[in-house]
């Protein structure tokens, strides 16, 4: 296949992204891209069905887009070029979030008595959520026009909701593969592995991995503990809160600075306004700790430079000189000068007289501070010095700089 690369690519997107994609024969078994837990909650769905039994006859140059039974969404594809007919799988996947008053007359409609409704809870907590503007299509999209070589091609929407007929209420069959105990460790530990994926891209300060991470994120994710959903929601932001300070903490940066981050969102929990907005919560709070690893990490510096980062962002007022800087820890100005350059990569007067500019242009751009004010609090005690000093490194004067924001 001339395009063996790009199919390769396209299938490891969709799995990082958590999203099941396959490429299938038409005479395989049903069983290979529809569920099992579904079979165990409905009974035989499947059977001895092949794909081809259950998709029929595809056309060269289409995508399929098929929405199933319970609301589940499938795009599939015959891709060209191949030894044998291969059809390229994706789902399931829900096009939009279900609530738990769907899933509930999903369970009714479809005959599930009350005991078995929890296992169906349980199982669209791991089906990812992908609305119709997913980047996901987009490169799809991308894909199916370079392997039919075409700007355009046909799309025909296949609905099999009806397909299945209602049924009488029912327990859900259960089998060796299927109990409450495995049921539940399932949904748990794909709660896991989300939350221990978003640990260790923050560990790395991987910001880049927020649309991978959270594409397929869905509030279906969230243990209840209470019938308030909006309570659920907090609860859940609280524990990721921890979480990713900790994840934070263990990428080098100092409590110093994770404190302020995390009491600050602890506000923005309790003032959150609907489950609407959680989705937002969630990815400003994985932003924020990765730019902490980022600007903020010490993993790497010795005892002594890192502590001298410490006073110096602590407080930018304060006699920052070397030689006071040295004597705080009881090392000599020439050893602390070496050090810190070598593991920073740059001198120490430098490193103080870029953070003192910046903080001098925050205090412009958020308060109404005269100028020699705001020297002081960056602690430079001549004002004609701190513009000659901010003027060198942004460009203008503190006066013209705020005159432009404005």
């Amino acid at each position: 296949m001339f395009y063996e690369n790009e199919l390769r690519f396209l299938c490891d997107t969709f799995k990082k992204c958590h999203v099941q994609i396959a490429t299938v024969s038409p005479d395989d078994p049903l069983d290979g891209i529809i569920d099992t837990e579904l079979d165990s909650l409905f009974g035989r769905i499947s059977g001895q069905t092949t794909i081809h039994g259950y998709l029929g006859d595809l056309a060269p140059r289409t995508m399929y887009k098929l929405v199933g039974p319970f609301k589940l969404s499938y795009t599939y594809l015959l891709l060209p070029e191949t030894e044998a007919d291969t059809i390229l799988f994706v789902g399931p996947y829900l096009s939009s979030a279900l609530t738990s008053r769907q899933i509930l007359e999903i369970g009714e409609e479809r005959g599930l008595s009350p005991k078995s409704q929890r296992f169906l809870n349980e199982y669209y907590t791991g089906i990812p959520v992908l609305p119709p503007s997913s980047h996901l299509f987009d490169m799809l999209s991308t894909f199916c026009e370079r392997i039919w070589e075409s700007p355009s091609f046909a799309i025909v929407d296949v609905n099999r909701e009806s397909h299945l007929p209602v049924s009488p209420i029912h327990d859900s069959i259960h089998t060796d593969g299927f109990d409450d105990v495995l049921m539940n460790m399932k949904a748990m530990e794909k709660r896991y592995d989300f939350e221990n994926e978003l640990i260790h891209a923050v560990t790395l300060g991987q910001i880049h991995k927020e649309s991978q991470l959270f594409s397929a994120f869905s509030d279906q994710l969230f243990e209840k503990r209470t019938a308030d959903p909006l309570r659920n929601a907090q609860n859940y932001c609280i524990i990721m809160n921890t979480l990713l300070r900790k994840a934070a903490e263990a990428g080098g940066v100092h409590p110093v600075y994770l404190d302020r981050v995390s009491s600050s969102f602890a506000v923005k929990i309790e003032r959150l306004p609907a489950l609407s907005e959680n989705f937002a919560l969630m990815c400003e709070m994985f932003r924020s700790y990765c730019r902490l690893v980022r600007r903020h990490s010490m993993k790497h510096y010795s005892p002594v430079v890192r502590q001298t980062v410490l006073l110096i962002d602590s407080d930018l007022s304060a006699d920052l000189t070397l030689k006071s800087l040295a004597a705080n820890q009881n090392v000599s100005s020439g050893y602390l000068s070496t050090i810190f350059k070598q593991e920073t990569g740059k001198p120490i007067s430098k490193y103080i007289s870029e953070k003192r500019i910046k903080h001098a242009a925050h205090l412009l751009s958020t308060t109404n501070l005269q100028v020699q004010t705001i020297a002081l609090h960056c602690g430079i005690m001549d004002v004609q010095y701190f513009s000659k000093v901010f003027k060198k490194q942004i460009g203008k004067t503190p006066k013209e700089y705020r005159e432009s924001l404005k």
